[in-house]
């Protein structure tokens, strides 16, 4: 598996925890920063990161802001893309066996970097169920391939 990985000046530190994790699983990645603590906006990270899961460049996403709201909205414009912003070890899990996610975000805000981790542990090692969620997935690749 590959993964971009993305933040914007609100992201910075739950990002490195998020790098120093995937070192840990011996996971492939790219960080594709920021690297400043001044605002920056949060559109440049996301739309390129999710461009390149969307080619197959790479496997999956991960992308942190201050709440993980503008960077799920700009990556999800992208097609080919199921970003989750996920709080919790639940959902983590389930947007991954039931909806097959491929761009995870987070807001460094309202998490913590310990519950980040998990997140995205869980996130990164779930496998997609299939069988009833294939159909469901299909459905809105098909909406995506009409409409888009």
């Amino acid at each position: 598996m590959k993964v971009a990985l993305a933040s914007d000046h609100g992201g910075i530190h739950i990002r490195k925890e998020i790098a120093n994790l995937m070192d840990e699983l011996k996971i492939d990645y790219v960080d594709f920063g920021c690297e400043c603590e001044t605002s920056v906006d949060y559109p440049d990270y996301a739309l390129p990161v999710a461009e390149k899961v969307a080619s197959g460049e790479f496997d999956r996403g991960i992308l942190i802001c201050g709440t993980g709201i503008g960077m799920s909205i700009a990556a999800n414009k992208v097609k080919g893309i199921r970003c989750a912003l996920v709080h919790d070890t639940f959902s983590a899990k389930a947007t991954r066996a039931h909806n097959d996610t491929n761009v995870l975000a987070m807001g460094e805000r309202v998490i913590g970097p310990g519950l980040a981790r998990d997140i995205a542990e869980i996130w990164l090692t779930e496998k997609f169920e299939g069988g009833r969620h294939a159909g469901r997935v299909g459905k809105i690749t098909e909406y995506e391939e009409k409409n888009l």
